[in-house]
């Protein structure tokens, strides 16, 4: 079991608080920051308590070197929006120099720390670095799923030096996922899409013991429909990952799983909006033309499959949504499992990259059980893999 910061002492302490505040920015703009309100439940939890709270993230790829362009200085204004409280900026890592400001800060105050990434030890989980960082608090807070699947020493090395807690965005989580894979109403339905099978082996592997019914879309699809025999036009697909694609279909079938790939496809000959298509079946796709989304026949075997399951997992886009049209196929799903999760019929959990995108595009997302902001660490959840970030709360 994870500990949890409300069952801490958090009155009139220094509480270092590791956020992902990594929001989508550019050109002094943010167009999401989700992630920021999702951290304030924490925020508020900790400065109510009388706390002098300062937030360590990451912002970007800045690979250890100072650069404006990733400094968390931009966002001081959304935090400060968000929270309707003065944030305090720490412009460096100078141990020092942070301990100096924190002593002079009231009780209650938030201090934001310059980008950790700007130091190439955060990444190396250097222990010097996190010993350093752990010096400047009495207790240290992880509310970032997202990025605790990372060994680094904003995330696992400090938790060797201080009391260590989950924040309150952790804990649903990891509450929401648990409930979806590890405890959950049966039965079970995954979707996974995506371009690749070589990226998702793992997940395939580990859904496939834990599921009743697996959805592949995306162009992963096309890699088994190859395997399959089909032609598949000029559609992308790993011809390297064919005899995988036959293993994982033999091994869903000895474990009782019902695969669900595409029976009919929508086809282009270019992925262009609005890009004259056609609706052809799984079995007819012309040479000339690649397969960009799934057709109405098979989101009509998915909405079926979905109507029987009580859970459903969802990560990764059914065909190509960025581009319109062939963002029916997601759309379509979406919506139908919106309205199914708001009649109170199934659980619903979302997350990994492209897979947020797309419900957004749909407008479906504030309408699942759980949407997870996390990439990285949504995905090796799904693989069944432990996340040293979490691991070490449980100390």
């Amino acid at each position: 079991m994870i500990k949890k910061i409300q069952d801490a002492n958090v009155k009139n302490q220094v509480i270092l608080l590791r956020l992902d505040l990594n929001i989508p920015y550019s050109n002094g703009q943010s167009s999401d920051i989700s992630r920021i309100e999702r951290s304030k439940k924490t925020i508020l939890f900790l400065t109510k308590n009388g706390n002098k709270v300062v937030i360590l993230s990451h912002f970007g790829r800045p690979n250890g070197k100072i650069s404006k362009a990733f400094s968390l200085k931009n966002i001081v204004g959304y935090l400060q929006e968000v929270l309707g409280i003065n944030i305090t900026f720490l412009p460096s890592h100078e141990i020092e120099l942070c301990r100096k400001t924190i002593n002079n800060s009231p009780f209650p105050s938030v201090l934001l720390m310059e980008n950790v990434r700007f130091s190439k030890l955060e990444e190396t989980n250097d222990p010097d670095f996190s010993f350093k960082l752990a010096s400047l608090g009495d207790l240290y807070c992880n509310d970032a799923f997202s990025v605790s699947h990372r060994a680094h020493a904003s995330t696992q090395g400090i938790t060797n030096y201080l009391p260590s807690f989950a924040g309150f965005l952790i804990q649903s989580e990891l509450k929401a996922l648990s409930k979806a894979l590890d405890q959950p109403l049966k039965p079970v339905t995954a979707i996974v899409g995506g371009s690749k099978i070589s990226t998702k082996i793992e997940i395939l592997n580990n859904l496939s013991k834990k599921v009743d019914f697996l959805v592949i879309g995306g162009a992963m699809a096309n890699t088994f429909l190859d395997a399959k025999g089909y032609g598949i036009g000029s559609s992308l697909t790993e011809k390297k990952m064919l005899r995988t694609a036959k293993g994982i279909m033999q091994d869903l079938e000895s474990k009782n799983c019902t695969l669900v790939l595409p029976r009919d496809i929508v086809c282009a000959t270019s992925l262009k909006i609005d890009a004259d298509n056609h609706i052809f079946s799984v079995d007819c796709c012309p040479a000339d033309k690649m397969i960009l989304d799934v057709g109405p026949q098979t989101q009509k075997v998915i909405i079926d499959v979905i109507s029987k399951s009580r859970t459903l997992i969802w990560n990764g886009p059914l065909g190509a949504f960025e581009t319109r049209p062939f963002d029916k196929g997601t759309n379509n799903i979406a919506t139908y499992v919106a309205k199914t999760t708001l009649k109170g019929q199934i659980n619903s959990i979302a997350g990994g990259g492209d897979t947020l995108s797309a419900l957004k595009g749909s407008g479906s997302d504030a309408q699942f059980s759980y949407v997870s902001t996390a990439g990285g660490a949504f995905l090796e959840w799904l693989e069944g893999k432990s996340l040293p970030g979490i691991e070490s709360l449980k100390k």
